[in-house]
């Protein structure tokens, strides 16, 4: 037992570890979980999951996947598809069956397979599955059409690639006597009604019980949790893999529900997925012996390259014939089709029983199966951002800023951003308030940053920041802590409160609720108002070794207040890491800085300078005489009269200095 607890510990830390690096690095995270269980299964042998777990493998994984897919269900929301319902219906009623037959045909003329084996294998392989294209398409930066494409697909057809690999599997069974093609019927007929009515009513159900208050909220993830393993179980009992169609359905019904608690679900779940995900790769992985990689050959991989170059191609692109779609759109998704968790659970299931009814070929299913998860994660993974760039339909790749509440503060701001081509949003729910950032030609968003509309209508992976700047402290906070989970508690900004000296409580507000302070002086919306009123400036200014940071705030006074800096490869920093990178000296600064008038230091050196250009004005006469003796016959000079002296110093300071014209540009 502690044996096998050890094992478990290994499998969750590993499984971390390559979530970890693949954000560190920007590496596909399904390509790195998958190496980390062939390095410990078989390069190593510290895991053997057949061995450790026994029986309860299946069991186990068929239960993650279940849970994987019903949180996949969450996801989607039938006003995302409005956009792009004809390319999913064509895909998944079209490409999938295409698919079918096509991964069918190649699997026994080119990969030299049974009719049986390639039949099953060609179902099997319509999955693509959201435990890989999720963390893809997290780190890939796809525009929002392409990606809910690819995300309604893989999460759809999931279920249905695991029902093709089933029908074709009964369909070996009756044409080997095994089964009766009427009970095969009947079962399929039941498992469907049960499957997709069934679900849809436990959704509603629940639905029901979390809107009339019947369900304490402590209660309502484990009774859905519960809900989900009683779906897939009692469906699964009546044909075998009709249960991941249940848990689909059921959350489907939920996700698109109006319940209180359900952002709180997803972010439970999404927690989960993350588990689960990295624990079932790195065991699947890890299950890979040196005889299934020596049971290959080169007919496997010439099957591998039809799979990838002409059966996902030529469906996709047939499927989509008057969608709506792009080309290039429709090249993208024909390229992207990387097989997950459920194609290998299923291959293992039914490879041992096609062996066991005498299918010779049966054994290699598992091989094939794995070769082609590992071969189209490690393909599709490092292509796709390429091929999204190439195609014009990546995201912006420099990091972006979300600003919420439009004002003078966030006009000023964004149009600084923009000369930096960092890209920026203006979000707000009065019209009026974004007609300065529409004349400036600013992006903007009008309506409710927190809606389900917006959710569907901003591209939020073009942005890695948000900066809450409302003249409401409450619904800055709010904002912020809505969408800290998805920037990450250190992306998201708000503008400093209204000050509360008499609440010893407000200090400690901020750690629990809210985002991080924008400004080290904590200033408020009306202080930044007030601020721009009276002359204070938003400015990006470039640093180098001649014009370092320790100068420019020697010129710009303590009174400035560094509000991010810009990296020379893009890289965005803001507060303290902010101030700790300007001192660097390189790339730029933005600032908000006090009017001249205000650093007493700089008007000491300016009057200097005054001095030193009307002495070197005078004629030299003049200069002589004040220095000796005035010369016979010489006037004493008439005292400017107070005007005079008023236009003369207004004429100094509109000329600048060398020194200051020589200032980098801001």
């Amino acid at each position: 037992m502690h044996d096998l607890i050890s094992k478990i510990a290994l499998i969750g830390a590993a499984g971390i570890a390559a979530q970890w690096l693949s954000w560190r690095f920007r590496m596909p995270a399904i390509v790195v979980l998958s190496l980390a269980g062939i390095v410990l299964g078989p390069l190593l042998g510290l895991i053997d999951p057949a061995a450790d777990f026994g029986e309860f493998l299946r069991p186990l994984i068929a239960a993650a996947v279940a849970i994987i897919l019903f949180e996949g269900g969450l996801t989607l929301h039938f006003s995302e598809i409005r956009e792009t319902s004809a390319g999913v219906r064509r895909l998944v009623l079209i490409g999938g069956p295409l698919g079918f037959l096509f991964g069918t045909l190649a699997g026994h003329y080119i990969g030299g397979l049974s009719w049986e084996t390639s039949a099953v294998l060609g179902g099997l392989f319509v999955v693509t599955g959201p435990t890989v294209i999720m963390p893809l398409l997290r780190q890939a930066r796809l525009a929002q059409r392409p990606a809910s494409l690819l995300r309604w697909e893989a999460i759809v057809n999931d279920p249905v690639g695991a029902m093709f690999a089933v029908f074709a599997f009964e369909a070996v069974l009756v044409i080997r006597f095994q089964h009766e093609l009427s009970d095969v019927a009947a079962a399929v007929a039941v498992a469907a009604v049960v499957a997709v009515g069934g679900a849809w009513l436990l959704g509603r159900l629940l639905i029901v019980l979390f809107s009339r208050g019947l369900v304490p909220e402590y209660l309502k993830v484990p009774l859905i949790l519960a809900a989900v393993l009683v779906a897939y179980a009692a469906t699964d009992a009546l044909l075998s893999e009709a249960g991941l169609v249940a848990v689909t359905v059921l959350g489907i019904t939920l996700g698109n529900s109006r319940i209180a608690s359900l952002d709180e679900l997803k972010r439970f779940k999404e927690t989960m997925t993350v588990l689960l995900v990295s624990g079932v790769f790195v065991i699947l992985t890890a299950t890979i012996t040196t005889a299934d990689i020596a049971a290959l050959n080169w007919r496997v991989a010439a099957f591998i390259a039809a799979l990838l170059f002409l059966v996902r191609p030529a469906s996709v692109l047939i499927a989509t014939i008057g969608s709506g779609l792009k080309l290039s759109e429709r090249l993208l998704v024909g390229w992207i089709a990387p097989r997950g968790v459920v194609a290998i659970a299923v291959a293992g299931l039914f490879g041992a029983e096609l062996a066991g009814i005498g299918v010779e070929d049966g054994t290699m299913m598992v091989p094939i199966t794995f070769a082609v998860v590992f071969v189209t994660v490690v393909v599709h993974g490092f292509t796709l951002p390429w091929l999204a760039r190439r195609l014009g339909l990546a995201a912006e790749l420099r990091p972006g800023i979300l600003v919420v509440g439009a004002s003078q503060f966030s006009k000023a701001l964004t149009d600084r951003l923009r000369e930096m081509k960092i890209p920026t949003l203006i979000a707000d729910r009065n019209w009026s308030r974004l007609r300065h950032a529409r004349l400036s030609e600013t992006p903007t968003y009008w309506g409710e940053i927190l809606s389900d509309p917006a959710e569907h209508a901003i591209e939020f992976n073009r942005f890695d920041y948000l900066i809450a700047a409302t003249d409401n402290d409450a619904y800055n906070a709010l904002v912020c802590t809505d969408f800290g989970p998805h920037f990450g508690r250190t992306h998201v900004f708000q503008i400093g409160r209204e000050r509360d000296e008499d609440s010893a409580s407000s200090k400690n507000l901020s750690v629990t609720i809210g985002g991080r302070p924008l400004l080290a002086s904590g200033a408020s919306y009306w202080e930044l108002e007030q601020r721009l009123t009276t002359g204070w400036l938003i400015q990006a200014t470039p640093l180098s070794k001649e014009y370092t940071f320790g100068a420019y705030r020697a010129e710009r006074g303590e009174a400035l207040e560094i509000i991010l800096h810009a990296g020379q490869d893009g890289s965005i920093a803001f507060g303290d890491q902010a101030r700790e990178r300007a001192r660097s000296n390189q790339g730029r600064v933005l600032a908000m800085v006090p009017p001249e008038e205000e650093n007493e230091d700089r008007k000491a050196k300016k009057s200097v300078r005054r001095k030193a250009q009307r002495e070197s004005s005078k004629p030299l006469h003049a200069r002589t005489a004040q220095g000796g003796k005035k010369l016979r016959g010489d006037a004493e000079p008439a005292e400017s009269s107070g005007a005079e002296k008023d236009e003369n110093d207004q004429k100094d300071a509109a000329g600048a200095a060398p020194g200051e014209s020589e200032r980098p540009s801001e």
